[in-house]
């Protein structure tokens, strides 16, 4: 019975420990090397923080082999790692810390020089001021280990709040290994899996590649973040390294059919290509499969309160390129629940809102209670016994092959360029943080994947004045790349934004 991630770990250590876990540009990483490395850090954090448990941990690093150190490391001590990205705003970081409160940061000279901005007293360790040296007692740290069971946390992943703070997702040992073990059986990973990948490791996608790599003793290949503009050189870093494996958003994957660079590009050793994240236009992916048609393709589905994904579709069948891809069914031990707005299950051809039931599910929103109580309610359909649901606040509708097939949200809760994002949270800081305007809107265009600010001012604000501004608070994935300048934004009946006008305005008359 396993009852932690670390387990794993250990023992593909003990059966390959020669075998590369990491490569990055030119340096890798063995699995003796980084479990060493892993405890050696581990015993520090011990020292630093004390005897404690299930504590976050933050990693303000981006994604390299120091950070997968550190991740292992936070795991071996017994406590909960949260990656966070240098290059978000200052301020953002500070909103996160406030709101986590980690005992600990871990960063290296990059990390140290933003952290300073963020005016915070979590005391730190700088990792290029480290000299790592062999764990003193390897058995007594794992034997302090067995103390963390399979619902202890194991990550926080932060994700969009509609009041401009940021909600820390805490997912726990037992989901991640739940998911493992379904994609292991569903999926029969070989004992050479080379993983290509992509996403940063604010992602639960980087959490599952940890996963992959420490069951199976797969290699994680580290694609730099800036090929991303140069996507051409992702298909030949695949090629380099031979990866059998991807698990991506779409949205480079539409870039490089765009291009038609799979035209020119041999990848013999693609065996499987996850996809999740955002809605996957059917056209491009049509590409992915004529020029790679011995690659099994998989549209996995999940907000990031599920452990990675709660349905999954292997694509068998000819899909024509105005036909959704679907969802497909639910993951081993999941349960999918299709609730009308009278939390009844909906009947044939009836939409409705994806509810989850199972293991998969996060513990909740760290310090965050209400949050937590309006998400992860009782399941209405068991007035029996406690039974908690996850409202995802997606539509959904199964089609006539029974397979679940995503329609949009139900909210203002979009998924851009793979990160989850509240429209709710922009208006908010752009309005009452930044006061950059009297009133605004947030709305997302769909098929140009474009966030519009349409906002209410007597004069009209420069495009790149804006943007400046709203780059101090935001990521570059939240700023809007289009802005609607009106007198007075549009009202309905109850006083409220008229959200469902400005949607049309931008949606079916394709502006912004």
């Amino acid at each position: 019975m396993q009852i932690n991630i670390v387990e794993y770990l250990e023992k593909t250590c003990a059966k390959k420990p020669e075998n590369i876990a990491v490569i990055e540009g030119n340096d890798s990483i063995t699995f003796a090397e980084l479990t060493e490395r892993s405890k050696s850090l581990a015993e520090d954090i011990i020292c630093l923080i004390g005897e404690t448990y299930n504590r976050p941990i933050g990693v303000l690093i981006s994604k390299s082999i120091k950070s997968i150190v550190s991740d292992w490391a936070i795991s071996y001590s017994g406590n909960i790692y949260m990656n966070i990205d240098p290059k978000i705003p200052s301020a953002r970081i500070k909103n996160i810390m406030d709101t986590i409160k980690p005992t600990l940061i871990i960063t290296d000279t990059t990390g140290c020089k933003k952290y300073a901005e963020c005016e915070c007293d979590v005391p730190t360790l700088n990792l290029d001021e480290y000299l790592p040296k062999e764990p003193k007692n390897s058995k007594q740290l794992l034997e302090r280990l067995s103390s963390v069971i399979d619902t202890d946390p194991y990550c926080i992943i932060n994700t969009s709040g509609s009041t401009g703070t940021p909600k820390g997702v805490v997912l726990n040992h037992k989901s991640f290994i739940d998911f493992t073990e379904w994609a292991q059986l569903t999926f029969t990973f070989g004992e050479n899996e080379v993983i290509g990948s992509l996403s940063p490791n604010v992602f639960d996608i980087y959490s599952y590649e940890m996963c992959l790599m420490a069951s199976k003793g797969a290699t994680i290949t580290i694609i730099p973040e800036n090929y991303a503009m140069f996507p051409i050189k992702i298909l030949e870093h695949l090629q380099k390294h031979q990866v059998s494996f991807c698990f991506w958003v779409p949205t480079i994957m539409v870039n490089i059919a765009n291009m038609d660079l799979l035209s020119s590009a041999t990848l013999p050793d693609l065996k499987l290509i996850w996809f999740a994240g955002e809605v996957f236009p059917t056209k491009q992916f049509n590409y992915w499969r004529k020029y790679l048609p011995n690659t099994i393709f998989v549209n996995l589905y999940g907000p990031i309160e599920i452990t990675l994904d709660c349905t999954y579709y292997i694509v068998k069948r000819a899909l024509e390129d105005n036909e959704p891809i679907p969802i497909g069914y639910p993951c081993r031990n999941t349960d999918i629940l299709i609730l009308n707005d009278n939390d009844a299950l909906v009947s044939a051809d009836e939409e409705g809102e994806l509810c989850v039931r199972g293991t998969s599910l996060a513990m909740g929103y760290y310090n965050n209670p209400e949050k937590t109580a309006a998400a992860f309610v009782q399941n209405p359909l068991n007035k029996a016994y406690p039974e908690t649901i996850y409202r995802t606040g997606d539509i959904v509708y199964k089609n006539k092959l029974g397979e679940i097939v995503f329609k949009g949200r139900k909210d203002s809760l979009i998924k851009h360029m793979g990160y989850r994002i509240e429209l709710g949270e922009i208006e908010h800081v752009v309005v009452n943080t930044l006061k950059l305007v009297d009133n605004a809107c947030v709305i997302y265009n769909s098929t140009q994947k474009a966030i519009t600010l349409i906002y209410e001012s007597k004069d009209e604000k420069s495009a790149g004045e804006l943007r400046k501004e709203i780059a101090k608070a935001f990521p570059k994935y939240m700023i809007p790349t289009a802005f609607i300048r009106m007198d007075e934004l549009p009202r309905n009946t109850n006083g409220k934004i008229d959200r469902l006008a400005l949607n049309k305005l931008v949606n079916e008359r394709q502006i912004g």
